[in-house]
Order: C-alpha cells, then structure tokens, then sequence
C-alpha cells in the first residue's frame, strides 16, 4: 500500500513522457496532492477544471440510464494526453489520479496500464 505523496512519486517517474499528475477530489475540486507541473501548467486549476469533466459525464451517464462505470477518460491535445481514472474501492469514492503526458515521449497503453496498477496500490 502506498500513501498518496508515495504513488504520485511513481506516477510520475515510472510513465514515460509523465510531466504532472494529481490526486483530485472531485466532489470539492480540490487537488489532495499534486507533483509536476510547471509554471505555465498549474496542476490545481487543471485538477479543478477537470472535476467539471468528470461531473459532466456522469449526469449525462445517469440521464442514459447507464449502470457502467467509468474507468477513465482520455483527453488529447496536439503535444499532450491528459488521463483522468477514477478511483475505485478503499476509500477511493469521489477520487481520481490526474495523469499528464508528453505525447511525443508517451506510450498510452502503458500510461494506462500502470496507472491502473499505481491506483491499486494507493490507500487514501
């Protein structure tokens, strides 16, 4: 089990092309946690921005009458991938890891893959 500082770290310097990652609680916005970044690339406004997302789709979710459950949501811009997996289970409810990625440098399957391993590990 690792605590949230622990599986950011590794997030970010285990996944290729990784350049930010956050843990977000999307119920307030806030960012619980946050490594990376830069000074033109603010991690909490894009944590904050991003629970819009995540809130977006699950109403639009209900409205269908969809039971599934998301697993994660991809967004791609032209130089980066912005990765967002909910988090499921030990506490996990209402949370997700934030993933930032170089598209030039990033293998998204593997991005995906360990992320999902790092979220097995983490205890919130």
């Amino acid at each position: 089990m690792a605590n949230t500082e622990t599986a950011l770290k590794e997030a970010l310097t285990s996944i290729e092309g990784a350049t930010g990652v956050a843990l977000v609680d999307y119920t307030s916005g806030m960012a619980l946690g946050t490594m990376g970044g830069s000074k033109s690339f603010d991690l909490n406004v894009a944590a904050a921005g991003n629970t819009d997302v995540i809130r977006s789709k699950m109403r639009t979710m209900e409205h269908l009458g969809l039971k599934s459950e998301i697993e994660d949501v991809l967004i791609t811009l032209s130089d980066q991938y912005h990765l967002i997996r909910l988090l499921k289970g030990r506490g996990g409810n209402g949370l997700f890891l934030y993933l930032v990625l170089d598209s030039a440098r990033a293998n998204l399957a593997m991005a995906r893959h360990q992320l999902k391993k790092i979220e097995e590990d983490l205890e919130v």
